[in-house]
């Protein structure tokens, strides 16, 4: 375990973050190196039985330290911006291990990805289908695509992160997955390689996955009849984590439930892993500024806020927060809240804890989806972010400043 606690106070590896707390100041990301290293081999070793590529998914933390850690693993990555993937040539990703979703990719996006050679790109239009031609036609390269296919399978997860159900805006509709392929099959400047499918984020179960698995190989069987043949398969990603009382599949019950049908297929596999390496692989740090019982309801106000962790709010989402250190406070109820005028600024609701006004607070499962998704809302800079590697604690990314917030606005011409 990454976290754990010595002599009653929270350590991250051998770092007390009490100390971290104390050095960096706070709301403070940290992230513990071994545990992103630790989820990542997992998976990587779950899946050797096969020729396969891990491709951690950008989005959920894209700290340039970070890509680096899983680069130097031998990571690929999954992008889904022309942001991302400089993010990932900047941390030293190899290109060739680069697999590119999402849903507008812009033609600029298209021609860096063309002309630093990626791995391929998952295609979820006849629309993008189309402007990959046009560039990779202008630059005389074949662009190597797959097409996202919506499988309709039902993710059994929050509405918000499903993706492979028929009403979501994600990939290429079941019932027309072989005509996109055909009309793809037309086009000069692509070449396809491979076929992908996503059913959502934070799956406990295996089910879906072997579900989705499933109905892909049955349009891999059509596809093969009339002509196409494919050199992978992508899984995506979506295996869930712990946050409060879940029991996920490990990652090698994962791998396993997958096995034999991966085995008969014989084709390479890709995976889009986010969350379940980055979640649990980092906390978010915060001091308690102010206590204020009332008859109804304990609030305690905290210096992070829904600006700096928007998982609570955006999605309801349940975060264990425990204090650092061990004190002498009575247990109380309390809601976890922040500074920022808004009734949904809250990091947690109706917790057991024993709080005094110089409590530091930690918020487990925030290396996933945190600073990623935070904002300068109510002109709060954002947070630092911290690695930690045994004893030794690294600023990854320095705290802003709120100068630096307006440093690119501008007034008006003077009259």
């Amino acid at each position: 375990m990454s976290f754990t606690r010595i002599q009653g106070i929270l350590h991250a590896e051998q770092c007390n973050l009490e100390q971290v707390a104390k050095q960096f100041g706070t709301p403070l990301y940290v992230y513990s190196k071994a545990a992103f290293e630790k989820h990542y081999l997992d998976l990587h070793q779950a899946f050797e039985f096969i020729d396969h590529q891990i491709c951690y998914a950008v989005k959920s933390n894209s700290n340039l330290a970070v890509l680096k850690v899983l680069a130097k693993l031998g990571a690929g990555f999954d992008i889904v911006t022309g942001g991302e993937l400089a993010r990932v040539l900047a941390a030293g990703g190899d290109p060739s291990k680069i697999v590119f979703s999402g849903l507008g990719k812009s033609e600029a996006d298209i021609q860096k990805a063309l002309e630093v050679g990626i791995a391929c790109f998952n295609v979820e239009s006849y629309a993008e289908l189309d402007r990959i031609e046009q560039v990779a036609s202008r630059l005389n390269k074949i662009a190597p695509i797959s097409l996202r296919v919506n499988p309709d399978v039902d993710a059994n997860t929050h509405p918000y992160i499903s993706t492979g159900l028929k009403e979501n805006k994600f990939g290429i509709p079941s019932d027309t997955v072989l005509e996109t392929y055909q009309y793809a099959n037309t086009l000069p400047h692509l070449k396809i390689t491979g076929i992908d499918c996503h059913i959502g984020s934070q799956l406990t179960e295996t089910q879906p996955f072997v579900d989705a698995l499933d109905r892909v190989i049955a349009m891999i069987e059509q596809l093969k009849a009339l002509g196409i043949t494919l050199e992978h398969i992508d899984l995506g990603g979506g295996l869930g984590v712990v946050y409060q009382d879940e029991v996920p599949p490990t990652a090698k019950e994962y791998a396993d439930s997958l096995k034999p049908t991966l085995e008969k297929l014989g084709l390479k596999v890709y995976l889009e892993p986010g969350r379940c390496i980055s979640a649990n692989a980092g906390v978010l740090l915060t001091h308690v500024d102010l206590l204020k019982p009332t008859n109804h309801r304990n609030f305690v106000i905290v210096d992070a806020a829904m600006n700096d962790l928007i998982r609570p709010s955006l999605y309801q989402a349940w975060m264990d927060i425990q204090t650092v250190s061990p004190n002498d406070a009575d247990v109380k109820t309390w809601d976890i809240v922040g500074a920022i005028c808004e009734t949904g600024d809250f990091l947690g609701k109706e917790r057991e804890l024993a709080l005094t006004p110089n409590s530091t607070l930690a918020v487990f499962g925030a290396g996933a989806y945190g600073f990623v998704m935070s904002s300068n809302y109510n002109t709060r800079g954002r947070a630092a972010e911290v690695m930690v590697s045994d004893d030794q604690a690294y600023l990854i990314r320095e705290r802003e400043t709120i100068e630096s917030l307006w440093e690119k606005e501008h007034f008006l011409p003077e009259e």
